[in-house]
């Protein structure tokens, strides 16, 4: 095969078996995935320089297509209850059958890592048959340097092959579309849907299975910081709030989506971020508008009009249309993607004061946040009801599980606040603090113990 790009010369597809008559391209820019896409006919410039795509059938992530392999190493430490398990001999089956449609196809391979912490970061190949799908995952996580590509070795491959048709009798799936991870061998197969977001979201599902080992609490938020170090992190579902919050012109961002608690502090698991579209406005969120405007974003599933320009208030395709931009995108962002840990509050009162149906509002649109508004919950009753239930199932196995669930947060002691040490003992709400430790306000989350309603300052 004929492979160009940059990349280590000691480390080819071959270690994951994949060989194909057509071209290998590594490691690629936007510059020349843009003309890569272009020329296929994957995707089309906006007026303003942005890429758009279309993801077809799938709008958004396949949760009931999404399986784990389930084996001696991984069945102690998955929650099976909410995991699809898949049998090795089937991934197995899968991955020849992946390996083998890959045969003949030109591909994209983007060298990456996962997770801002150096000594907890995951190297990632990602290797797709669309060009666009390239871009995106470049955009998403964490680009090395040139000098790094040169001696980059891979702990966890995704192959991504839409074109990739599943056989439910033959590979024990639910249908064509799949999303197979095997968390011992590190390899993750996506096929049978064009929605980028699988990529991304199954290197969380990775870091989620392997950071609990080495003594981190693995988040899914935002989290930003103030000149003073005073970090705030932002808990909430996907279109709650999570990346609106954080891109606050006035603190640094550190990410919109996934960090872990560690050792050494709260870090981004990712170099970009993946914000919702539907209703953007250049006066409502105007760094992440800005972001739309330049070339290097990639837009998806976004209507143009018939000069190119976004009409973002189209929703026709879906509501869940999104862009993907490197996390330097956004003017205030942090270059290292790391904080100190933050200061975590819990109080009845002042969560039901503060985060009940009917508020807080945000500040730039004159609207609620998030889906405990109250009009949201009249709106969209079973995504609410759905909410709930999923933030109850997580409360529970926190109480069966106590000690997984708290350790790595109470590991860090100095960070946590007695008031919260001692209402988590005793049940009673800690007192009222002063308003100046309180300007972050988190997204919707659910109710009160499903997960850390927080407020942030450096650790003491």
């Amino acid at each position: 095969m004929s492979e160009l790009g940059k990349r280590n010369p000691d480390c080819g597809l071959d270690a994951v078996g994949l060989k194909t008559a057509g071209t290998v391209r590594y490691n690629f820019g936007p510059a020349a995935l843009y003309e890569e896409a272009i020329r296929r006919g994957e995707a089309r410039l906006t007026a303003h320089g942005a890429l758009v795509a279309e993801t077809g059938q799938h709008t958004g992530r396949s949760a009931k297509d999404k399986f784990v392999v389930r084996d001696a190493d991984t069945e102690p430490h998955v929650w099976w209850d909410a995991n699809k398990a898949m049998a090795p001999a089937q991934f197995d089956l899968l991955l020849a059958d992946f390996l083998a449609h890959a045969a003949g196809k030109d591909l994209y391979v983007q060298d990456l890592v996962g997770g801002a912490d150096a000594e907890l970061a995951l190297p990632v190949r990602v290797v797709t048959e669309l060009a666009w799908h390239s871009l995106f995952i470049r955009n998403l996580l964490i680009r090395p340097d040139a000098a790094a590509l040169r001696s980059f070795v891979p702990k966890m491959t995704i192959i991504d092959l839409p074109s990739f048709k599943a056989d439910p009798a033959r590979h024990g799936t639910r249908s064509e579309t799949v999303i197979a991870l095997d968390l011992t061998r590190m390899i993750v197969l996506i096929g049978g849907t064009s929605y980028a977001g699988e990529m991304k979201k199954s290197v969380f599902t990775a870091l989620n299975y392997l950071l609990p080992e080495q003594g981190v609490m693995p988040m899914h938020c935002s989290a930003n910081e103030g000149p003073a170090g005073d970090a705030a992190i932002f808990f909430g579902l996907s279109g709650t709030g999570k990346t609106t919050l954080s891109a606050d012109p006035s603190r640094t961002l550190i990410g919109d989506d996934e960090h872990g608690w560690g050792p050494h502090g709260v870090f981004n698991f990712e170099g970009g971020c993946y914000a919702k579209t539907i209703r953007l406005s250049a006066e409502a969120e105007p760094e992440i508008f800005a972001t739309t405007q330049r070339f290097g974003t990639v837009l998806e599933n976004v209507v143009l009009d018939e000069n190119g320009v976004p009409d973002f208030d189209d929703g026709s395709r879906t509501e869940n249309t999104r862009c993907a931009y490197p996390l330097d995108f956004i003017p205030n962002a942090s270059a290292t993607g790391r904080a100190a840990h933050t200061l975590i509050l819990e109080g009845r009162e002042r969560f039901l004061a503060e985060y009940a149906i009917g508020g807080p509002i945000n500040e730039k649109t004159g609207q609620p946040y998030g889906t405990t508004t109250k009009a949201f919950a009249e709106a969209n009753p079973n995504t609410v009801k759905a909410f709930v239930a999923a933030s109850l199932k997580g409360w529970a196995y926190a109480v069966a599980n106590p000690a997984e669930a708290a350790e790595i947060v109470y590991k860090y002691g100095s960070s946590v606040s007695p008031e919260h040490h001692g209402a988590s003992a005793g049940g009673t709400s800690p007192p009222r603090r002063d308003p100046a430790h309180h300007r972050r306000r988190c997204s919707a989350t659910g109710p009160a113990p499903a997960a850390l309603r927080c407020r942030a300052r450096a650790s003491p």
